[in-house]
């Protein structure tokens, strides 16, 4: 009987596992969770995270309601307050080809489309560095705005529609 625990030692020293075994992934329950749901935020949230992570970004569904428009150099920005100057002012940066989607979705400019709407945007708020220029020169003063550039329609969404997650 002494002999009995030594074989079974011995034994178990020979189990052989296949490499498809031995990489196999671990049960579910012990996997990495899936890339986390984006945060909802409000434009104060956004520029508050933005500055904090600056110069990287955050990313998030941005709701605010569209109290200033403005158009420069081909680009229409909405902005949560009505002087897009304001540190707490959120901007929408529009590209010429997303407003050409957006107007085709809409029916109509969406500058005026979305003046006064409450909006979703999907992406990530990055603080801007804005130089005071005179005579087309940089001055050296400066201040920050908290922009989104939005990269797709799909990424806009009007008061009541859903936003597509990631």
């Amino acid at each position: 009987m002494p002999f009995l625990p030594c074989i079974a030692f011995a034994l178990s020293a020979c189990v052989h596992t296949s490499p498809a075994a031995q990489a196999a992934p671990p049960p579910n329950s012990a996997r990495q969770p899936a890339t986390p749901p984006l945060l909802r935020l409000t434009p104060e949230q956004a520029v508050i995270n933005a500055a904090a992570v600056a110069p990287d970004g955050v990313k998030g569904i941005f709701e605010l309601t569209v109290r200033g428009t403005g158009r420069d150099g081909g680009y229409l920005y909405l902005n949560s307050q009505k002087d897009y100057r304001d540190q707490r002012s959120l901007n929408i940066e529009i590209s010429p080809s997303v407003q050409r989607e957006l107007a085709d979705r809409f029916g109509i400019d969406p500058r005026v489309y979305l003046a006064g709407k409450r909006i979703a945007v999907r992406g990530e708020a990055k603080r801007v560095l804005i130089n005071f220029t005179y005579n087309g020169a940089p001055t050296g003063k400066y201040y920050y705005q908290t922009h989104i550039a939005l990269s797709a329609p799909e990424d806009l969404t009007v008061a009541g529609e859903q936003v597509p997650l990631m």
